[in-house]
């Protein structure tokens, strides 16, 4: 996936507090899943992977969409297990 090609829209410009918004929401809905999923430790790590992409790419993404194909990419890099200790996931005995 090449995020590269995303550039900033010359169309119209978002506002800085409205990427500031989009970004804010992106992060936090993915760290709440990788929290739920596999545990804060992770989530931490994921979310230092996430600042780090968004720093890679040339220009910010300035739709919601945009942002979360960079969640998309860094959600790659998540182990592809559940962690055991997750209070999310309910077990059943069959």
């Amino acid at each position: 996936m090449n995020l590269a090609r995303y550039k900033q829209s010359t169309r119209s410009k978002p506002r800085c507090a409205d990427l500031m918004t989009m970004a804010e929401r992106e992060l936090s809905a993915f760290c709440h899943a990788v929290t739920q999923l596999f545990g804060s430790e992770q989530a931490e790590l994921s979310a230092e992977q996430w600042v780090r992409e968004l720093t890679e790419i040339d220009g910010l993404p300035t739709s919601p969409r945009e942002w979360r194909l960079i969640t998309a990419k860094v959600s790659t890099r998540l182990p592809s297990g559940v962690s055991t200790s997750s209070p999310s996931i309910e077990r059943t005995n069959a």
